[in-house]
């Protein structure tokens, strides 16, 4: 969701016009995803590092967070959406923290897409918890050290309950993943387009969709011989 507040400096508006403007977008997202069939659509809404912005940047942003929380929870439900948020809370105001809940309790029960909200969320922040819980439990006596793996690390991660990502979207042209995700997009396709958020509609997600499709994934392998499609 990259490229809000660039875009809406690029037309003269302050920043926050154009994280405003980001959430038709996330209608879009969601609609597109549904009628595509993607059946799990994660969002970097606010990075734990995102803090050190403005304050009156980061109070607005708060405020959209919660405005959206309570003005889009009974339509997410009634569309069978399941809202789902990975990032810490310690440091998030109460009522954001609220709204969240709120959100994530509401629509628990729904079996469509899975939105996933990261907010306050940094995929460093997310490893050091995940060892931090797999230290206490083995000094509980409840793992062997030798019986740490890869399954256990994923296991203890925010995203435990949901599939690694297919395809990575980065909006706003920077060649970064910007601390998302880190573990979880080892074997992501990436696309990057120079769309800022607020302007990426159904197009630019079926463009993003129809570049995934044509792309082999090999995930460490080699690829298939034989005749390919370009």
């Amino acid at each position: 969701m990259d490229g809000n507040g660039r875009w809406a400096q690029e037309r003269g508006f302050p920043r926050i016009f154009g994280h405003r403007n980001g959430t038709a977008a996330v209608r879009t997202a969601i609609e597109t995803c549904v009628q595509v069939g993607i059946e799990v659509l994660t969002l970097y809404s606010f990075s734990s590092e995102n803090w050190a912005r403005p304050s009156d940047e980061i109070k607005a942003l708060m405020s959209l967070c919660v405005d959206y929380c309570e003005g889009e929870r009974d339509a997410l439900r009634e569309h069978n959406i399941r809202v789902r948020v990975i990032g810490r809370r310690t440091g998030m105001p109460e009522e954001v923290i609220e709204a969240l809940d709120t959100l994530e309790r509401t629509t628990a029960e729904c079996t469509g897409l899975t939105l996933c909200l990261a907010i306050n969320y940094g995929a460093r922040d997310e490893i050091v918890d995940a060892v931090r819980d797999i230290a206490k439990r083995v000094q509980a006596g409840e793992v062997e050290p030798d019986a740490i793996d890869q399954q256990l690390v994923a296991d203890s991660l925010y995203t435990h309950d949901l599939p690694d990502p297919d395809l990575l979207i980065r909006t706003g042209g920077d060649l970064r993943v910007s601390n998302y995700l880190l573990w979880q997009i080892s074997y992501s396709e990436i696309f990057v387009t120079q769309t800022y958020w607020p302007e990426f509609d159904q197009a630019s997600w079926l463009d993003a969709v129809r570049d995934y499709a044509r792309r082999q994934r090999r995930f460490g392998g080699l690829a298939e011989t034989g005749d390919q499609e370009p």
